[in-house]
């Protein structure tokens, strides 16, 4: 009955009816995402009726109604079918301003229509495969990086900036080919990169080093929103550059990175938001060339260098072992380095593990992360070596058994999803620079035993991997505890199914293979 009376209205009426039909049809449906298949026709004939209409000389409200409920309209899938058109698609280009090469930005009557325009191509290109196709025809990914070029230091209007970044990166999720012209014929990389700069308010203090206000306001929600949308479009942009080629690609991922930096140490408006907005900062450092990570560091100013010392010589004089790692005005220090950003992302995987639940998706990604960091860059995996690992004072509880972040990390090494433990393993296997002893030691033989016998290593020795050998040191506790352990040993199976150390069980069934080979 709705569509039946806005079809009539908006097929006879003038356009002051037609906003308020429309309006009305608006209001009631803003919420619908589910239609009923009985009324499918006559939303059809209300679609194409819409597009009628937007080719008129009508005013910006009734140009704003129409795109409302084409937008409703347009989560239905068949009945986007027979209205996607060339044609059509250019209509919306045109109220988006995404036709125009020359046209700047300077009508602000005009903005809600250009936002309603881009929520309407968000939903036809996502529900559409005619759609998909018409965007490659028409060049849409250029058009919308010309209007995010038009608007990215613009901060009043973010709306147009967040639905064009989500149209780009539905496009780019969509077609890999688009990802390439991204990133080589439409230099999306910097430019995408800029947009995070306008949306942080970054001010560069060095070359990859940004000023952090830690006591400055949160990020708006249309800031963060619109941050959210261009890091999951760079995502896309950057999703297979694990290694770099030239100078000038390596400058630009360290720019990100530093970008990104940025990114972790502030918040949104939201405990969640912000939670979402490190996620995805996660994820696409995760397709930053590893070598281009040391940005997450930085040397400390003059000033918190001499602020360190002070913190260092008020540690009292047993507390050596720690006094690498320090905290002054919030600010994690470690071996002359700024850590802040390498400490939120150890927190934010240990809320990733606190949570319970989808270790894949949720936790893997940033264990991958800082264990590919810990990999290549030193300090980072001696500053997360001492917070995951510090040196070992209770040696009477089990491992696994515990709240510490070793816990829970040691937990996860029998957890049931093979990628989840494996990951799990692999970063503390590195944060003990892949040294078997090492890594039985904090984690205990049958934690461990699964990473030894995938690496071949359950008779000790260490990884492929190269580290420096710097010292680790035992405490008291772990030295006079440490004899008891040769009560624990690897064990094995004989060939009479009695149980020997994994050693002798080895040699044996060696032995027995060798006595019975044929011989030529």
């Amino acid at each position: 009955m709705d569509e039946e009376r806005a079809l009539y209205i908006v097929r006879a009426g003038e356009a002051g009816a037609i906003e308020r039909v429309l309006r009305d049809y608006s209001d009631k449906h803003r919420a619908t995402f589910k239609f009923e298949s009985t009324d499918e026709d006559k939303r059809k004939k209300l679609c194409e009726g819409v597009f009628k209409v937007l080719v008129k000389d009508i005013p910006t409200t009734c140009q704003v109604s129409c795109l409302e409920v084409l937008r409703i309209l347009s989560r239905d899938k068949k009945v986007l079918v027979p209205v996607t058109t060339k044609e059509n698609m250019q209509i919306l280009l045109r109220l988006a301003k995404l036709n125009e090469s020359d046209d700047s930005l300077e009508k602000v009557s005009e903005f809600p229509v250009i936002v309603e325009s881009l929520k309407c191509l968000c939903n036809i290109v996502f529900n559409s495969q005619m759609a998909q196709q018409l965007s490659l025809e028409l060049n849409l990914a250029a058009k919308l990086c010309n209007l995010l070029r038009k608007c990215k230091d613009r901060k009043f209007i973010n709306d147009i900036k967040c639905f064009d970044l989500r149209l780009l990166f539905l496009l780019s999720l969509l077609h890999t080919d688009i990802r390439s012209q991204l990133r080589y014929e439409l230099q999306g990389l910097p430019l995408l990169t800029q947009i995070l700069e306008s949306a942080f308010s970054i001010k560069w203090t060095d070359e990859y080093e940004s000023a952090i206000d830690h006591n400055g306001p949160p990020l708006s929600p249309q800031e963060t929103d619109c941050a959210i949308e261009a890091l999951k479009a760079l995502f896309n942009v950057t999703v297979d550059s694990w290694k770099v080629h030239k100078e000038s690609d390596s400058h630009q991922f360290r720019v990100m990175a530093a970008v990104l930096r940025h990114c972790l140490l502030i918040v949104g408006p939201t405990e969640d938001k912000t939670e979402e907005l490190h996620s995805n900062a996660v994820n696409l450092l995760s397709n930053v060339p590893v070598s281009c990570l040391d940005v997450l560091i930085c040397p400390l100013t003059h000033e918190e260098t001499a602020q360190e010392a002070t913190t260092l010589d008020e540690l009292p004089s047993d507390k050596t072992a720690e006094k690498e790692t320090v905290l002054k005005n919030n600010t994690m220090v470690y071996n002359g380095m700024n850590m802040e950003a390498i400490h939120v992302l150890l927190n934010f995987m240990e809320k990733r593990i606190d949570k319970g639940s989808s270790y894949r998706e949720g936790l893997t990604p940033v264990l991958s992360l800082l264990t590919e960091c810990s990999r290549a860059h030193r300090n980072i995996r001696k500053f997360l070596k001492d917070q995951v690992l510090p040196p070992l004072r209770d040696v009477t509880n089990r491992p696994e058994v515990g709240s510490t972040v070793r816990n829970k990390l040691v937990r996860l090494m029998t957890h049931v999803d093979l990628g989840v433990k494996q990951i799990a393993a692999e970063f503390l296997f590195v944060l003990c620079k892949e040294r078997v002893d090492s890594l039985l030691k904090y984690t205990g033989y049958g934690n461990a035993a699964g990473l030894l016998a995938a690496r071949g290593l359950l008779a000790g020795g260490r990884g492929d991997n190269w580290y420096s050998e710097d010292e680790d040191t035992d405490t008291e506790e772990y030295k006079n505890a440490k004899p008891k352990e040769e009560l624990l040993k690897p064990m094995g199976l004989k060939p009479d199914g009695t149980i020997t150390p994994l050693e002798e069980a080895l040699n044996q069934y060696s032995v027995i293979e060798e006595t019975s080979s044929d011989t030529d």
